[in-house]
């Protein structure tokens, strides 16, 4: 079987390792759960799709993100997601990723939509976090709104905010023509620049996201490793807890803390908390 939650079992193995290697990416992480690893694009790993998905569907993208504070780093290009539309991370066929994951033997199109998570390491200075954590945490609205709100508040600052019927106008275009990522991210090319353009968004975390922050998240403890699911309900939680103890043996069970926190925007999340 492959899911996040194998994942998140094979981090525990080998925990005492995530506060000494130098780079998350040195991680013995356990290569035979993945159907693809990148580097430089994301995701920087896929976990394989099992055939029967009546338990763990797996299919899980995972983002890695280092810092050598307590400040989750900042995503570059790709605004955090709690999941992406598979066919959104391949290009075509002859893609790096597609090949790859044809490769491990999964049938690509029989998961369309993949749930994504990060797996986050903060340090400061003898103290470390780590957190495998749903990208929802961080999507507490959406990517569109996300885009289109910013470039609104661009536009008002130079317009005048007593023009009511212009900002609505305004905002209408807005939401139709700068919603979308890759319209922005398309390389631009005009005549006689010897030069060509593309608008690049860099996305970081303000301090209510911010699952390493110590005051706003003090349940995340310093030396601990963290799983992070979004709960808002009974059944979610009980359907949690049991894939939970399908992976974990009763002893490894007693090494875990297990209770919900909070989000500042999104909701209830259930943390496995474990010391490194």
């Amino acid at each position: 079987m492959y899911s996040i939650y194998h994942l998140f079992r094979s981090l525990n193995k080998e925990k005492s390792s995530l506060k000494y290697i130098e780079k998350l990416d040195l991680f013995p992480f356990d290569l035979n759960l993945f159907s693809c690893r990148n580097t430089g694009v994301f995701p920087d790993f896929a976990i394989k799709i099992n055939e029967d998905k009546s338990v763990f569907t797996g299919g899980e993208l995972i983002e890695l993100k280092d810092s050598k504070t307590y400040s989750v780093s900042s995503f570059n290009s790709t605004i955090p997601s709690g999941s992406k539309e598979v066919s959104s991370i391949i290009s075509s066929k002859n893609s790096n990723i597609y090949k790859q994951m044809e490769d491990a033997g999964n049938n690509i199109e029989s998961l369309p939509i993949r749930e994504v998570y990060y797996l986050i390491r903060g340090q400061k200075k003898d103290n470390t976090k780590v957190c495998l954590v749903h990208g929802s945490f961080f999507e507490t609205i959406s990517k569109e709104d996300l885009i289109s709100e910013s470039f609104m508040q661009v536009f008002q600052e130079i317009m005048d905010d007593n023009d009511q019927e212009m900002n609505q106008e305004l905002k209408s275009y807005i939401n139709t023509v700068f919603s979308e990522q890759k319209n922005l991210s398309r390389v631009r090319n005009v005549d006689k620049a010897s030069v060509k353009l593309r608008f690049r968004i860099m996305t970081e975390v303000k301090a209510e996201g911010n699952i390493l922050n110590t005051s706003k998240y003090p349940e995340i403890k310093d030396n601990t490793l963290n799983f992070v699911v979004p709960c808002d309900n009974k059944k979610q939680e009980k359907d949690i807890l049991r894939k939970y103890k399908l992976c974990f043996s009763e002893k490894e069970l007693k090494d875990f803390s297990i209770f919900k926190i909070k989000h500042h925007f999104n909701g209830y999340f259930l943390v496995f908390q474990t010391q490194l």
